[in-house]
């Protein structure tokens, strides 16, 4: 009998919305899900769908106007400003699609900058060894790639050694095949080591080689399914 995933977050009835009147914006209207350890999630949706404001509420980055985020019993809507800041610092990494890198340093500085202070050392050589940039340390980001930038920013989100990986349109900035790197650097993630990841992406097909797939229009959720045969990297095409 297959054993049951831990649930690490669950969100109930996210409503939020911005401005007032006849110009408000329902970003979210009611939004409900759970995320559970050590599965892909891919969040699907056209923009405007309210899936990177769900991102943002599920990275205590962003507040709802109501509902609830429960982790370990405890709702992050209720927390104050310092408990969110630990929250995202210790339990949550983010991959945007702005690689979001400091071009005065080196791959290596960029990711000490999140690293695990009590590791040290090793834990930055370890995030760049699992990206297979540990070449690339002294480097900096004016002299690589497109897609070994991304991979620098996903070293740097697990330096941290977070419980979940957020990924806002993580191969957007990328072209079709580098693009493909990193989404098989994510697979890799969840399928090696255990990590937890969410992706969100306007491009159905990701959606193929998550474990779970939910779709959002008009700041709803209006289907999700586990996908009980996932596509490898390989066989995915956009």
């Amino acid at each position: 009998m297959e054993s049951v995933k831990k649930k690490i977050l669950e969100a109930r009835d996210l409503v939020k919305t911005y401005g007032t009147g006849e110009g408000a914006v329902h970003a979210l209207s009611s939004v409900s899900l759970d995320i559970y350890d050590g599965e892909m999630l891919a969040i699907l949706g056209s923009s405007g769908s309210g899936k990177s404001t769900l991102l943002n509420m599920l990275g205590g980055m962003d507040r709802p106007d109501s509902g609830a985020i429960l982790t370990d019993g405890h709702d992050l809507t209720k927390y104050r400003d310092r408990e969110l800041t630990r929250y995202r610092k210790k339990e949550v990494g983010f991959v945007f699609q702005s690689f979001n890198l400091i071009a005065e340093l080196t791959v290596r500085e960029n990711v000490e900058m999140t690293a695990d202070k009590s590791q040290g050392k090793y834990v930055t050589d370890q995030a760049l060894a699992i990206v297979g940039l540990s070449h690339k340390s002294g480097s900096y980001p004016t002299q690589l790639s497109g897609g070994e930038q991304q991979r620098v920013s996903i070293a740097r989100a697990l330096a941290k050694s977070p419980r979940l990986l957020l990924c806002d349109e993580p191969t957007g900035a990328l072209d079709y095949e580098t693009g493909k790197q990193i989404l098989a650097e994510l697979d890799k993630l969840v399928r090696q080591q255990g990590k937890t990841v969410v992706i969100v992406t306007h491009t159905q097909e990701i959606g193929k080689m998550a474990d779970r797939v939910i779709r959002m229009r008009n700041g709803k959720i209006t289907s999700e399914e586990i996908n009980e045969t996932r596509l490898g990297i390989e066989d995915i095409e956009w």
